[in-house]
């Protein structure tokens, strides 16, 4: 395994350290006897068993050589462990003190604990960097998108303060749009950051699906309208264990969402069991999303091109409430191109995920309804 690199070298470096030292003085110690024999042969008679002083002398002299060349090994084995650990200490001090670009050196790869230290480390450092500019993007555009009703709210009370603005009921609507505005931002903003830090709440019970989903899209009938839109409401009855209100808050997004920026003209809302779970779409009659745009469309503030979201105006919060919403509840939001060019926006609700419950689908066929002006 990679992960016991690092040991079986201490093991093995100090192994070999060991055994050359005691080779040294074992061999060494013949070596020199050898030698010391041939040239200066012993007198006559039993030899000496026990080692004498020159002998322990001449062992000390090996076992010291032998020591050398262990300090030197375990010197140059220590340089190896510490230069990458010395480098993590310095990445981390700079981190510590603000500076998010500072990443450690793993040096030799061939310690394989140390060098997956500091890949973990570099990874965090990197992840760290990603948050900090994020919430640096995030303050910006949370403030951009309150600039504009605060300014207009100011500018109306002001004008009314100095007698510019003669009151009037459609003044008041319309600083009461720009609250209503406000109070819709922020709580697609409280929700957005419940769900990061995957502390969003959601009530679960049984839901007749079929009976929120219906009251969404009476809530958006004027709208709709007004819009050029002809809703088109399919449904299978069905009864799923999940938040009722969230999931209609959901599909108020996608139906407002579609009528910023869909091609006026059939709107079609889809509720049906699908597998093992159960799937609300809502598919329009175009332009769609760009490639590019769709792999980001459900993050938050996601915009498409600038001429459409100044033209249809939307803080790019509203699918990602969406998909906030889904996951709070173990499904998901996708997004994907219908038959006719179309956009076409799911949200998949799982029925075997112990936290959601169970799902009930009645043996009567479902029904579908159409609002609004019949297409020509």
């Amino acid at each position: 395994m990679r992960r016991d690199r690092l040991s079986r070298q201490i093991t093995l470096s100090m192994s070999i350290v060991a055994a050359i030292a005691v080779l040294m003085a074992f061999v060494g110690t013949f070596i020199f006897y050898g030698i010391y024999l041939t040239w200066f042969p012993p007198p006559p008679g039993p030899p000496s068993l026990l080692p004498e002083a020159p002998d322990f002398v001449l062992i000390a002299v090996f076992l010291l050589l032998g020591l050398a060349i262990a300090i030197h090994a375990a010197l140059r084995l220590t340089r190896r462990i510490l230069a990458p650990l010395n480098s993590l200490a310095e990445g981390a001090r700079k981190i510590a003190a603000g500076d998010l670009t500072a990443r450690a050196v793993a040096g030799d790869r061939s310690l394989g604990e140390t060098a997956q230290l500091v890949d973990d480390f570099n990874v965090m450092a990197q992840r760290l960097q990603d948050v900090a500019k994020s919430m640096t993007s995030w303050n910006a555009t949370i403030a951009h998108e309150l600039r504009t009703p605060l300014t207009i709210l100011r500018g109306r009370l002001q004008g009314l303060t100095d007698g510019v603005f003669e009151p009037s009921d459609e003044l008041f609507r319309s600083l009461l749009a720009q609250v209503e505005s406000l109070s819709r931002l922020v709580d697609d903003l409280r929700i957005v950051t419940l769900s990061d830090t995957l502390r969003l709440d959601v009530r679960i019970e049984p839901v007749d699906l079929v009976a929120e989903v219906s009251q969404a899209v009476d809530a958006m009938r004027p709208a709709l309208i007004d819009a050029g839109f002809s809703v088109q409401l399919t449904t299978s009855p069905v009864t799923l264990s999940c938040d009722g209100v969230r999931i209609r808050q959901a599909l108020l997004a996608l139906l407002e969402n579609a009528r910023r920026y869909a091609r006026p003209g059939r709107l079609e809302v889809v509720l049906h069991p699908e597998d093992a779970a159960v799937v609300l779409s809502v598919e329009d009659e175009g332009p769609g999303l760009s490639v590019e745009f769709a792999a980001r469309a459900f993050d938050a503030f996601a915009r498409a091109e600038p001429s459409r979201s100044r033209q249809f105006g939307g803080s790019g919060l509203g699918l990602s409430v969406v998909r906030a919403i889904a996951e709070a509840h173990g499904g998901q939001a996708q997004y994907r191109r219908s038959s006719t060019g179309g956009s076409v926006f799911e949200i998949v609700l799982p029925v075997r995920n112990p936290d959601v419950g169970s799902v009930r689908v009645s043996s009567s066929v479902g029904y579908t309804s159409r609002i609004g002006p019949t297409p020509s």
